[in-house]
C-alpha cells in the first residue's frame, strides 16, 4: 500500500518540471571489496542514494545486494510502511509504487552470504515537492456505501489525463473474491472517466477496496499525481429484476430466490423524433439502478413546455435505471393499466406498495433487465456498461487488458 493516503477524492498532481538526477549517493555497505566463495561479505546498494534530495516522483525505490540475498528490506515514510517486490533469486527489491511527492523515506536492508557474513545498510532520501495540477472529483461508489452486484466503479477527473496507461497501472482493485474485470475510458461533456467492471458480477456480501496509487505518477507532459486515493465499499444481497414487456409483470428476487413480483406498464410508444429514436419506448437491455427520488419531477428529455407532448408531473419512490428518463417508480394514475398494458411515457409504472417495497429494498448497482421492446438500451445512457459486450470493453482499456481483483 502507498504511504499515507491523503483523506478525500481529491488528488493533487505538479506541472513543475524536475530534474532527472538525484543528489546524494547510494546507500551501500562500506566493507571491503567483497571476495567470492564462502568467505564473501554482502554488498547492497540503494537506490535514491543517502542523502538525495528532490527525487523525482515517478522513480522507484530500489535496493540490490551482490554476493548474498536480500532477508529483510524495510522502507518507511512517517509511521506507514512502503510495499515492495523480491525478485524470484532474492538479491533485488523494488518498490510497488512511484514516490509521494514531498515526502522523506527511510531504507534499511539486510543481506546474507552462502558463508554466514550479514551486512546491513540504511539510507534516507527526499522526493521533489510538486505544484497543485491533476485531480480526483469523484468516485463512485461512495466510502462505506452498500451496493448491488452490478455496480461499477467510476473514477471522475478535473480533467483529461494524457497518459492514461500511467495513470491505469496506478488504480488498484482488491475484492474477497478474485474477478476479472476491465477499465474502460471515456470522455463525455468534458469530463474524463476511467470505468471498472467486471466480466460477470460481484459476490453478495463481498468487501472491495479500489486505490488510485497516483502520488508520483507521470500523468502527462511534466504532471505527477501527488496522493493516493483509497476507496472501500461492500456488496449487499445479490439483487436481480426482470421486467417483461409483453407479459407486463416485473419479477424481483434475493439471492435468487423470487421475494415479490406485480403487474407493470411499460412506454406506450409512438413518439418518434428527427432522431429516429421512439422517446416513449422504454429501452430493453441489462440496466443497473442508480439514484432514487421522493419525489421526481418527470419532464420529456430534449422537449420544451410550449412542444407538443411535453408534460410535468411528480412521481413517488422513484430510482432511475438510465439517463434517458427511465425509472421503476409509482403510478401517477391509469391503475388499470398495470399488468394488462404500456401506458407510460418509458418509465416501469408500479402499484403503490410495490414501487415503495422497491425505493426501500435496492442498492445502486441492483441488475434491472428488460425484455420484450424494440428500443435497444445503448451502453452509454446510464449505467447500461454491460450492453457492450466484454471483448470490446477491454479494448477500451488504455493497457489493452484485464485486470484481476482478488
Amino acid at each position: 500500500m502507498k504511504l499515507k493516503p491523503v483523506p478525500g477524492v481529491a488528488l493533487l498532481a505538479a506541472l513543475l518540471a524536475l530534474s532527472t538526477a538525484c543528489s546524494g549517493t547510494p546507500a551501500h555497505s562500506t566493507a571491503a571489496t567483497p571476495g567470492t566463495g564462502s568467505s564473501a561479505t554482502p554488498r547492497i546498494i540503494i537506490t535514491p542514494g543517502d542523502g538525495a534530495a528532490s527525487v523525482r516522483p515517478d522513480q522507484h525505490i530500489v535496493v540490490t545486494s551482490d554476493h548474498g540475498t536480500l532477508t529483510k528490506v524495510t522502507v518507511r515514510s512517517k509511521d506507514s510502511t512502503v510495499d515492495g517486490e523480491l525478485s524470484a533469486d532474492r538479491t533485488t527489491w523494488r518498490g510497488k509504487w512511484t514516490l509521494t511527492p514531498g515526502a522523506a523515506y527511510t531504507v534499511s536492508a539486510t543481506a546474507a552470504a552462502s558463508g554466514g557474513k550479514t551486512t546491513t545498510v540504511a539510507g534516507r532520501f527526499q522526493a521533489a515537492k510538486t505544484r497543485s495540477g491533476l485531480a480526483i472529483t469523484s468516485i463512485a461508489p461512495d466510502r462505506a456505501e452498500t451496493v448491488g452486484i452490478g455496480m461499477p466503479i467510476i473514477i471522475t477527473f478535473d480533467r483529461t489525463v494524457t497518459d492514461r496507461a500511467a495513470v491505469e497501472r496506478s488504480l488498484e482493485v482488491r475484492s474477497t473474491h478474485r474477478h476479472d474485470g476491465s477499465w474502460y475510458w471515456t470522455t463525455a461533456y468534458g469530463v474524463q472517466q476511467a470505468i471498472f467492471r467486471l466480466n460477470g458480477y460481484w459476490r453478495a456480501h463481498e468487501k472491495v477496496t479500489v486505490t488510485a496509487h497516483l502520488a508520483g505518477v507521470k500523468t502527462g507532459a511534466g504532471t505527477y499525481g501527488a496522493a493516493d486515493v483509497t476507496h472501500r465499499f461492500t456488496i449487499g444481497d445479490a439483487h436481480t429484476v426482470t421486467v417483461n414487456a409483453k407479459t407486463h409483470r416485473l419479477v424481483a428476487k434475493n439471492n435468487g430466490k423470487t421475494v415479490r413480483t406485480w403487474g407493470v406498464s411499460l412506454g406506450t410508444g409512438g413518439d418518434v423524433r428527427s432522431d429516429g429514436v421512439d422517446h416513449l419506448l422504454t429501452t430493453s437491455g441489462i440496466h443497473l439502478t442508480m439514484e432514487e427520488g421522493n419525489p421526481v419531477r418527470m419532464t420529456p428529455p430534449g422537449l420544451k413546455p410550449t412542444d407538443h407532448g411535453w408534460y410535468s408531473e411528480d412521481v413517488r419512490w422513484a430510482r432511475r435505471i438510465s439517463n434517458s428518463g427511465e425509472y421503476i417508480h409509482q403510478t401517477g394514475g391509469q391503475e388499470y393499466c398495470l399488468g394488462h398494458s404500456n401506458c407510460s411515457h418509458g418509465c416501469v409504472r408500479s402499484p403503490a406498495d410495490a414501487a415503495k417495497w422497491f425505493y426501500g429494498w435496492s442498492y445502486r448497482g441492483d441488475i434491472v433487465t428488460i425484455t420484450g421492446t424494440a428500443r435497444r438500451l445503448d451502453w452509454s445512457n446510464g449505467w447500461g456498461f454491460y450492453q457492450m459486450p466484454w471483448k470490446k470493453w477491454v479494448k477500451g482499456s488504455a493497457l489493452d487488458r484485464p485486470a484481476s481483483t482478488g
